[in-house]
């Protein structure tokens, strides 16, 4: 059975998984992709269960891209909408409340001057997460439950371990 566009099924039987071995919890996600050195600046392959999609990213003109492609910040703020509307959606379905509407939007607001070597201002000085939704049930407690598990807002409220690996060669 299908609800919010969740495959109540599919997610029981996961859940089930789950509760009988914590370990099955365990997800890695991977992106791998390559700067262009013509076209859109950077271009992965991003490999799901019915296949593969093409990404890519173009800087803004501003910031010498050519603008023919979303930025990384887009997606970075596409992801976080989409993952959240996901949460919100799939809640709803665990809760038997049928949404008729959910809208997410993500904005936020970001000054370049440390990127730029100008400043040590925050790069990033703040996320705005806004969502119309409506359904037959207490979307407050949908909303509630979204926040406080979905893992893109933990992402932005929780710092998490960096390790960055490097291969990185001189050519003579």
């Amino acid at each position: 059975m299908k609800l919010n566009n969740i495959d109540m099924d599919k997610a029981g039987v996961f859940l089930e998984e789950v509760k009988a071995d914590k370990s099955k919890a365990i997800k890695t996600k991977r992106v791998e992709g390559e700067w262009n050195f013509s076209g859109a600046q950077f271009t992965a392959i991003l490999d799901h269960a019915s296949g593969k999609t093409i990404a890519e990213a173009d800087g803004p003109p501003f910031m010498g891209g050519s603008g023919v492609k979303p930025d990384p910040i887009q997606y970075c703020l596409f992801g976080l909408a989409a993952c959240y509307a996901q949460t919100f959606a799939s809640i709803a379905a665990e809760k038997g409340v049928e949404l008729k509407q959910l809208k997410v939007s993500v904005e936020n607001k970001v000054n370049l001057s440390k990127s730029l070597g100008l400043g040590d201002e925050p790069i990033v000085e703040n996320v705005r997460l806004s969502v119309t939704a409506s359904g037959n049930g207490d979307m407050n407690e949908v909303e509630m439950l979204a926040t406080e598990r979905c893992p893109g807002v933990y992402c932005l409220t929780t710092p998490i371990k960096l390790e960055i690996e490097s291969n990185l060669y001189q050519n003579k």
